[in-house]
């Protein structure tokens, strides 16, 4: 006979669970037979006594298959990818219609801004039109036909996750690493990938604020992701910067369709998407090694091939016929320049308090129910080393109003420190963990 309370015990005490002991108690998340006191019980047993990697691949197992798993039959690997989120993070709409058009599948599930740190389905919902929100077998004949689709998740999929996590957001166990690791993967592994990379940031834009953390967390992420399904390999990149020259849902959708069309590329992000672009391939069996792998995305994102994929994408869940010779995106009413105090070059910037002055401007949420606003963010953000002066400002805002903007200028220049020297140059890809 299973008792919640005595799982419960033995992790407070220390010991390690069975496979069945945790799936059992996943079972009773999923239909309500584990009250919301014994799910808090348990999240800050776990939180203050850890788990075992094979606790924790059997808590990622139970939990991914507490819901629908979806099994995919097209002509080709199916890949996807996670990011732990930072400041202008757009790589996602690069990179999965760059990964389709280099032979694989990418139906990826993506979410809501969290944080500080802004959403992949945020930054899609500017596209008129575009529909996130579509049943299983549109999502799946938008793969077939397109080779990606990014949409959010539905309700069947990880549904002991769901409860877990809520519980964990009001009972300070959020950051317990065994638990953050089977929520992140549960979600991912139901979508079905044959391969996963993942993107874990670090530095202060992102949620861990250095390597070591977020080498933690990666490593974890690796091992457990490869003991409960595909082969999975986790890069950790920069976050001490915002990722390419914009922050803000609008303004990220228009620098992810310039770097696709070749219009305008930053060195970093593009260096971010096909480091990963590469590791998918390589995971996914279609090139035999990194160095074919990168030739083969680079090639596939010069050629606009990863362009023409977006754009059917775009077109096919409801956005413009073609997003790259019109995509009607919302502009902000107020765009100005906000200036540094003095001249001299960037050598630090808190990214979290630029994610949180875009959210002060509209575009994120401060409830989860909130609106947002899709114009209002920063463009042509200033990276670290760069020189500015009267002709050279820190970034544009783009603001609701002259009011909005001035205080979001306030905190730009509250957030970024500058120095007679630049700092040196720091790489956007800072370790591989495989």
């Amino acid at each position: 006979m299973f008792l919640p309370q005595e799982t419960i015990r033995r992790k407070r005490d220390g010991a390690a669970l069975d496979d069945a002991e945790i799936r059992t108690f996943v079972a009773g998340l999923s239909d309500g037979t584990i009250s919301e006191g014994q799910a808090a019980a348990f999240a800050m047993a776990v939180f203050l006594r850890g788990m075992t990697t094979a606790e924790t691949v059997a808590l990622t197992r139970a939990m991914r298959d507490s819901g629908a798993v979806l099994a995919w039959d097209l002509p080709g690997p199916v890949v996807d990818k996670h990011s732990t989120g930072g400041i202008g993070d757009k790589v996602s709409l690069i990179l999965a219609p760059l990964l389709a058009a280099c032979g694989a599948f990418v139906p990826m599930i993506s979410g809501r801004g969290l944080g500080h740190t802004g959403g992949t389905l945020d930054k899609l919902a500017a596209i008129p039109g575009y529909r996130s929100d579509i049943d299983r077998a549109r999502f799946a004949a938008v793969v077939r036909d397109a080779g990606c689709a990014i949409i959010g998740a539905t309700d069947d999929l990880a549904p002991a996750d769901r409860r877990l996590y809520a519980i964990r957001d009001v009972t300070a166990t959020v950051e317990s690493l065994p638990l953050i690791t089977a929520s992140i993967l549960s979600k991912k592994l139901a979508g079905g990938p044959q391969a996963l990379v993942l993107d874990v940031k670090a530095g202060s834009g992102g949620f861990m604020p250095d390597t070591a953390q977020a080498r933690r967390l990666a490593e974890t992420l690796v091992a457990v992701a490869r003991g409960a399904g595909p082969p999975t390999t986790a890069l950790i990149t920069d976050m001490d910067q915002a990722l390419g020259h914009s922050a803000g849902n609008a303004l990220e959708v228009t620098e992810a369709l310039d770097a696709l069309a070749g219009t305008r590329r930053d060195a970093r992000l593009i260096e971010v998407v096909l480091a990963l672009a590469a590791e998918a391939l390589l995971l996914a069996g279609i090139e035999p090694d990194l160095a074919a792998a990168r030739r083969r995305a680079a090639t596939r994102l010069a050629d606009g091939s990863a362009a023409e994929r977006f754009a059917r994408m775009v077109a096919a869940l409801g956005g413009p016929a073609d997003i790259f010779a019109d995509p009607a995106l919302p502009s902000a009413p107020c765009v100005a320049p906000v200036h540094a105090g003095r001249e001299g070059f960037v050598a630090a910037i808190d990214g979290r308090a630029i994610g949180l002055a875009v959210i002060a401007l509209g575009g994120g949420r401060t409830r989860a129910d909130q609106a947002i606003d899709p114009r209002v963010g920063f463009a042509e953000i200033a990276g670290l080393g760069a020189r500015v002066d009267a002709a050279r400002p820190l970034c544009l805002v783009h603001a609701q109003g002259a009011d909005a903007a001035a205080k979001a200028a306030a905190s730009v220049r509250a957030a970024v420190r500058i120095a007679d020297v630049p700092p040196p140059p720091a790489p956007p890809v800072r370790e591989r963990i495989a």
